[in-house]
């Protein structure tokens, strides 16, 4: 074993969890989710398997951005409860085995934050170089934007002081300026405070927008912009060896391999340097690439976008997910690419947004077909990485396009049939959000009716959730995609230490047989499948031949004779 192949580096095979404590659980009945709340939940999350809890922001609020508008970064929303709530349910979770990580929004701040209150007021203001200002009036920016229906471009006009400032999202949020030393300062002092209080890591929103490239005094340091990173990475090492830096960073490879950081090495990540910087990155790229072959049932582009990861240090991992909590970006897909994504799950424009992204969730894209969702989940737990899964997917949760933007995934967690979900007993009017009210409302999806059901979605997603944990192969290892002759299937094998396993999925509705061959087997191997009873006995040459269902799968552990591994 290599020394570095422990447990304290956790992320390696955890399973994650991504919740709004908003619209999770609402404990005192006043519409909106809450800590207590949660904490009464997180039996739930132990028994399907999860060990590490993302938590949206629950920071006070404007409340303009679904709390990514934040007005204080060391407090909690009154609405939501406490500090004394935040560490109760952070007890509580590592108690049960699970971690707490929560969002870093240090891209920006609400225009409600004293600081910014501030800084607007006076250009002589202590906080105005907290922001990023320029005296001139800017040209055109609307081709910058990243909420093209909401803005014109990423400068707004302070009237009482004559300048404009940035903001590269909303005009409300405006651009904390990351050159300077005093805000890097302000940022540890708040990654600090929530260490205390016993998070294991920091989910860094909007990573490349906050590493700032304009300074607005001669004081601000910007030599190199990922200093920043490296610097906030040494400091969590310093407070807390094991904590974690998970970020959002949604670039091509090649570009967002530089936010691991360190010299990358050339073995595939078996070895070479340790990361500097962020921990743990979303594969963007190999997501979209997922649904352009699930729009064509043809695993090649998702094979491309695996072999084409750059290598990684060996203690960075991937997170692989099938959604996130903001619409379901395309954009690095081409036009025609991101139009057969939409021709296939989101005919309708009301579906899409800015036009790049789906604002729905799986089973409702998928026309509700239990195969093909049952496909997509078992993909997402054997592809090479740390699997995310955001709130309600464990139940085939669906979306309300009644509600607006991103929001339409963002509806209340659905725990029981009764009315509101189970979610809270305060009017509907008052809730956080809107339930469904089709196939997918409480009464048809719903947590209490689907535990009781061994052949439910939940029961399934746990047993895949158990059997990655039992698989360090699947987290740790080296990845091989297998030859074989069908452009719907994709093969893969996962090698680390003494563990191997093939993994096989059919994208396309029609039965195959899929011939594969491993090099070099030992006498007597077998293929132990580990979601079914279906074992595969290779011949002696190494071949074997797998047999899929149309939307089939299987997860075979290889096994030699001698291995002592639980099958």
């Amino acid at each position: 074993m290599n020394i570095r192949d422990t447990g304290d580096l956790w992320w390696k095979d955890a399973v994650v969890y991504c919740l709004d404590v908003e619209t999770y659980l609402d404990w005192d009945d006043d519409g909106v989710g809450d800590i207590p709340g949660l904490v009464q939940r997180i039996d739930h999350l132990a028994d399907l398997g999860v060990t590490c809890l993302w938590l949206m922001p629950f920071y006070p609020t404007a409340d303009l951005d679904d709390g990514y508008d934040v007005t204080d970064f060391l407090g909690v929303d009154p609405r939501l409860g406490d500090l004394g709530d935040v560490v109760e349910l952070v007890r509580t979770a590592r108690d049960r085995g699970i971690r707490v990580v929560v969002d870093l929004v240090v891209n920006h701040t609400s225009d409600r934050h004293p600081w910014f209150r501030s800084a607007r007021r006076s250009k002589d203001s202590p906080y105005r170089d907290y922001y990023v200002w320029r005296p001139d009036e800017p040209p055109p920016t609307q081709d910058q934007v990243v909420f093209p229906d909401q803005e014109e471009g990423i400068w707004t006009l302070e009237d009482k002081t004559g300048e404009w400032y940035r903001h590269r999202f909303y005009h409300h949020q405006p651009d904390l300026n990351t050159a300077n030393p005093a805000v890097r300062d302000e940022i540890a002092k708040t990654v600090g405070f929530w260490l205390e209080l016993g998070i294991s890591g920091f989910r860094v929103d909007a990573v490349p927008f906050a590493l700032s490239d304009v300074a607005s005094a001669p004081g601000d340091t910007i030599d190199e912009p990922h200093d920043f990173l490296r610097t906030l990475r040494a400091f969590i090492g310093r407070r807390a060896g094991d904590a974690i830096l998970l970020g959002e960073v949604n670039l091509p490879y090649l570009d967002q391999a530089r936010y691991f950081g360190n010299e990358h090495p050339t073995d595939g990540g078996d070895g070479g340097t340790e990361v500097d910087q962020l921990t743990v990155q979303f594969d963007f790229n190999a997501m979209q690439a997922m649904y352009l072959s699930l729009a064509r049932s043809d695993a090649r582009p998702l094979a491309g976008a695996l072999g084409s990861r750059p290598p990684i240090p060996h203690d960075a991992q991937w997170a692989t997910f099938v959604r996130n909590h903001d619409e379901l970006t395309l954009d690095k897909l081409t036009e025609d690419e991101r139009q057969e994504v939409f021709a296939a799950f989101g005919p309708d424009e009301s579906m899409q947004l800015y036009g790049r992204g789906l604002r729905r969730r799986l089973p409702p894209m998928l026309d509700g077909d239990p195969r093909r969702v049952r496909m997509v989940y078992s993909l997402l737990f054997s592809l090479p990485g740390t699997p995310v899964l955001y709130y309600g997917e464990e139940i085939g949760m669906g979306e309300n396009l009644a509600a607006p933007g991103r929001l339409a995934v963002r509806t209340p967690m659905q725990w029981t049939p009764a009315p509101n979900g189970g979610f809270s007993r305060a009017p509907a009017r008052r809730l956080a959000g809107p339930v469904p009210t089709d196939g997918y409302a409480p009464e048809h999806v719903n947590v209490a009716d689907q535990r009781r059901d061994p052949d439910s979605l939940l029961s399934f997603v746990r047993l895949l959730a158990h059997r990655y944990r039992e698989c360090p192969e699947l987290g740790w290892g080296s990845v091989e995609i297998l030859d074989q002759p069908h452009d719907a299937v994709l093969a893969l094998r996962s090698t680390w230490q003494d563990a191997s396993m093939v993994t096989v999925h059919n994208l396309s509705a029609d039965p195959v047989v899929v011939r594969l061959q491993l090099h070099m087997p030992a006498p007597g191997t077998r293929w132990v499948d580990l979601l079914d009873r279906e074992d595969c006995d290779p011949g002696p040459d190494g071949e074997a031949e797998v047999r899929l269902d149309g939307y089939g799968f299987r997860w075979l552990r290889v096994s030699p004779p001698g291995v002592r591994r639980l099958l």
